[in-house]
């Protein structure tokens, strides 16, 4: 544990946007899991529904800097071009 009054501060603020990481993170992968799944089932309303919701998850994981931005633009299209070829 740190000794310096700001050290400390750094630690629980570290602490909590490393906590604020993992919710923007993992609630992008399980809209993805959520959407790859409702593609699989030939939903087609809900699919694109779902489609909207995971796309702007994406968007916010990259604007927090988890994901680069080719990455994130790679998963949108390939997602968007699943739901598109859909029947």
């Amino acid at each position: 544990m740190p000794n310096i009054k700001s050290a400390k501060k750094r630690v629980l603020t570290n602490a909590r946007q490393n906590e604020e990481n993992v919710l923007v993170e993992g609630r992008m992968n399980n809209s993805i899991k959520k959407l790859e799944k409702l593609v699989k089932s030939g939903n087609k309303e809900e699919s694109v529904k779902e489609l909207n919701v995971t796309l702007k998850n994406i968007d916010k994981a990259q604007n927090a800097g988890l994901v680069k931005k080719n990455n994130a633009a790679r998963k949108k299209s390939r997602l968007t071009k699943c739901v598109n070829n859909m029947e």
